[in-house]
């Protein structure tokens, strides 16, 4: 919004108004602008840390509490900023937020959902994240049209609604099993576990639970149990699908959405309008993956959409290079509209496959005793390549020009190769069998799980 633009980001909205310094890949170029966007990443990467030790301490309820009132304080701060001092405290604030949530979140989901519909149910966190992607690109639409230039404050400020909503959620949910029984509260884990499956005979599940709990006691340091040679399979694929996540290029095109529609002539109205369709796509598509986790399973979904991923970025690079010059654009609008769709394309493919499927592969292969610790690598990893992504991209854009789309085709290339050959599927396996009935079956990891006491016996 100019607005906001001209209040904290002087230098940027010069760019934006002077017809000459008007250039298409390089307006919003601006080491500020993208400080203050990713100072959220790097607040939640660090904060991550903090928030493995209380989900695995003070359980997975109070980490969600404890992250709804850090959103509430950012809040204030954002919609109250004077200055970028305060605007940037706010984001940090935030930031710090969203790494106590990603941490809790998706634990708690996995934790307390069925077998048979844990990917469904996990899917339905993302689901929700991009609702919150669409409300917040209709928002910024409704507010950026309010006279007077005081939109943007009510914009930031409306972050308060979720805000709440999570904080007072926290305090009605009841902790998950997993986490009470680990702590020593086995009464309470019980009864938790009866509320949650509905049923008074859990006993089997009851006492896997604690088994695994007890098993995950005798780790004394979670991180360093987590780089022991079993668990590397699960680790090396937490974390290279949170580096192929950022690198599928999708930060870029939805940060940008409105500048990358804005750069191929749209007014600017229409680009917060394309924005808005954008993230219309996000959520139907993450629909369809809801569907189809559990029954076509997690690589169809990953081996498919790279594929689409691939064809529909190529095609958007081609147009850009051949019609979008620095300071022109001869784009008619049949053009334009093929790069919206394939931008749709691009977004839908990816809702429903890395955008889900990153955080749920890495939340359901862990044992439970590396589990808290792989989250948090996991939300950190994501969250360092989210914030490199955040702070490069515009200069990239800037530098790279269209390039930039073949940049990230090439990676995409790269990421179905891998989940072709290395990534195992894991639909309806129990999470307390995947060693036996994932790990030790596939054909690459599976010499990663021979236990020390069979070698030993074959030593001696």
């Amino acid at each position: 919004m100019p607005e906001f633009l001209k209040e904290f980001f002087p230098v940027v909205y010069q760019k934006t108004q002077q017809p000459g310094l008007d250039s298409n890949y390089c307006k919003y170029n601006n080491q500020g602008l993208q400080l203050f966007t990713s100072s959220l990443y790097l607040a939640a990467l660090t904060s991550t840390f903090a928030a493995s030790y209380t989900t695995r301490t003070l359980g997975r309820k109070l980490t969600m509490f404890i992250a709804g009132i850090f959103f509430i304080i950012g809040t204030v701060f954002n919609a109250a900023a004077q200055n970028l001092l305060m605007l940037i405290i706010g984001r940090i604030l935030l930031g710090c937020g969203v790494g106590f949530a990603n941490q809790a979140v998706p634990l708690f989901l996995s934790e307390i959902a069925p077998t048979r519909i844990r990917g469904a149910l996990n899917i339905l966190f993302q689901l929700n994240v991009t609702i919150g992607i669409l409300f917040a690109n209709l928002i910024n639409y409704g507010t950026s049209k309010i006279a007077g230039g005081w939109g943007w404050r009510l914009s930031l400020g409306l972050a308060g609604v979720p805000a709440a909503m999570l904080t007072l959620g926290s305090l009605v949910v009841v902790d998950t099993p997993n986490s009470l029984i680990s702590r020593g509260k086995l009464e309470e884990g019980k009864a938790a576990l009866k509320k949650i499956r509905g049923v008074d005979n859990v006993e089997p599940e009851f006492l896997e639970i604690v088994d695994a709990s007890r098993v995950a006691k005798e780790v004394k340091h979670p991180f360093r149990n987590l780089l022991q040679r079993r668990n590397r399979p699960q680790l090396v694929i937490a974390i290279l699908m949170q580096v192929f996540q950022q690198f599928t290029g999708i930060n870029a095109i939805m940060f940008y959405a409105p500048v990358l529609f804005q750069t191929l002539g749209f007014k600017s109205d229409a680009s917060l309008y394309s924005a808005v369709i954008t993230g219309a796509v996000n959520v139907l598509s993450t629909l369809v993956s809801i569907y189809f986790v559990d029954r076509a399973g997690r690589r169809a979904l990953l081996l498919e959409a790279g594929v689409q991923m691939f064809l529909s970025q190529l095609v958007v690079a081609i147009v850009m290079g051949l019609k979008v010059k620095d300071n022109s654009n001869d784009l008619n609008q049949g053009l334009a509209v093929l790069v919206v769709v394939m931008v749709c394309s691009f977004v839908s493919s990816f809702a429903w496959s890395w955008g889900p499927l990153g955080w749920l592969i890495p939340s359901e292969t862990f044992p439970l005793e590396a589990r808290s610790a792989g989250q948090s690598v996991a939300v950190c990893v994501n969250m360092l390549f989210t914030f490199v992504i955040a702070q490069a991209f515009l200069s990239m854009l800037c530098h790279m020009k269209f390039g930039i789309f073949l940049f990230f085709t090439s990676w995409v290339f790269v990421m179905t190769l891998f989940v072709l050959f290395l990534i195992p599927e894991t639909k309806g396996v129990p999470i307390e069998e995947m060693t036996e009935r994932v790990w030790k079956q596939h054909w690459f990891w599976k010499r990663f799980m021979d236990d020390g006491e069979d070698k030993a016996k074959g030593h001696a």
